[in-house]
């Protein structure tokens, strides 16, 4: 995986990319431009959690709506 790869599909900028993996913006800023499997394992890991957490709250959304 690429670094620019794994910052556009964690939001897009350096910052939204460090928030997501839980590291700060320097620590993105010193990846290599080919990412390691250790670091493009918690990317991944990263848009997992985004990806579980959306569906959970979409499943409360419609489960609030079909009780009202």
């Amino acid at each position: 995986m690429k670094k620019t790869e794994a910052i556009a599909q964690l939001g897009g900028s350096i910052a939204e990319a460090a928030k997501a993996v839980g590291v700060t913006y320097h620590a993105i800023r010193q990846w290599p431009d080919v990412l390691p499997q250790r670091i493009a394992d918690r990317v991944q890991a990263a848009l997992w959690r985004r990806l579980t957490s959306q569906a959970l709250l979409e499943k409360a959304i419609d489960g609030k709506q079909q009780e009202g």
